[in-house]
């Protein structure tokens, strides 16, 4: 396909950005807002229409008041101007964002957006306490972000697309944020999920879904399968999964494909932390999709590597702590 077209949609896709990790550490207390700069900045040297973020854009479900800051100031200087979006947003906003949203926020005539972004929740800033109320809804009433994706219950869903379109590009946008998982798939093994699609022309819609989910069973119900969502659907953002498998994968049952962009900081010392970060260039003409994997290059390098001490043939079980803790301390030296 090709991705210069008057009617190609691009989509700079990212997830599980934990802006505010380890905010009070001195040496690594700023990686998360680095990467979070670098996304945006890939997505106007790509030429994104939008930005879409599959959840947990912060770490902590109450985020600290120089964390809010700091997520609030990037979004300004990166996503206000005067440049002119090319989407039409044309379902009700009142649906896609709530009550309160009278515009999707490049159509507010009180805000200039250069750059939309739609985010769902993540299982570390989903709403909770006093008005129900996420970090998300600070963003969305500034007018900063499109927060979509929320339930009002999670025994009885109901996900109604966020409809855009490019020229002769339809994008049915489905959004679910973060449900405990052994709800949500006991919801959908009852199949008390509904997924509406558009009304009218349901073949012209390309039609994607961002969800913030388990993807590797950690146990029976406490993940959810992918044969568990809609067959009509083209392609699925996955986020909560922090190991990086941005290339598209193909799911032979359901026939459409998943890409799991994972985190854009590291937060667990685990294998899938190491793989290097990339985030997905998505290109969207008519019915047609091309995805291009985007390396960010100011993510803290992250190596990680197991050693088993009784293979090791210069130690035995006589070895002193000293000599232990020395092999130990050249290992690291020679893989960093």
């Amino acid at each position: 396909m090709t991705v210069d077209s008057a009617d190609t949609l691009s989509i700079l896709v990212a997830t599980d950005n934990h802006l505010g990790y380890m905010e009070r550490d001195p040496v690594r207390g700023q990686d998360s807002f680095h990467a979070f700069a670098e996304i945006l900045q890939l997505a106007h040297a790509h030429g994104a229409d939008m930005v879409l973020l599959g959840g947990d854009l912060f770490h902590d479900n109450r985020p600290s008041r120089r964390c809010l800051h700091h997520a609030m100031s990037l979004l300004r200087a990166r996503c206000l101007g005067a440049a002119p979006v090319a989407l039409e947003h044309l379902s009700d906003p009142a649906v896609d964002f709530g009550a309160q949203a009278a515009h999707v926020n490049y159509e507010d005539p009180n805000v200039n957006v250069a750059l939309p972004v739609f985010s769902i929740h993540g299982n570390h800033d989903d709403p909770s306490g006093d008005g129900n109320l996420s970090a998300m809804d600070m963003l969305a009433v500034s007018g900063l972000v499109n927060y979509f994706g929320r339930q009002p219950e999670v025994d009885n869903i109901r996900v109604s697309p966020v409809l855009l379109r490019k020229g002769r590009t339809h994008l049915a946008l489905y959004g679910l944020g973060n449900v405990r998982d052994e709800r949500l798939h006991r919801t959908m093994a009852r199949k008390h999920m509904t997924m509406c699609q558009p009304a009218e022309h349901a073949g012209r819609w390309f039609n994607l879904m961002v969800l913030h989910q388990n993807r590797v069973a950690h146990g029976p119900k406490n993940h959810i399968p992918e044969h568990f969502l809609s067959g009509f659907l083209d392609l699925v953002v996955w986020g909560h999964e922090h190991q990086c498998q941005v290339d598209p994968e193909y799911n032979h049952q359901k026939a459409f494909y998943v890409t799991q962009p994972g985190s854009s900081v590291a937060t667990a010392l685990s294998t899938g932390e190491a793989v290097p970060k990339h985030v997905a260039m998505l290109h969207i003409d008519r019915r047609n999709f091309k995805l291009d994997k985007l390396r960010l290059k100011n993510v803290r390098p992250f190596v990680i590597e197991d050693v088993v001490l009784a293979a090791v043939p210069s130690l035995s079980p006589q070895s002193s702590e000293a000599e232990i803790v020395d092999f130990l301390r050249r290992r690291v030296e020679a893989m960093i």
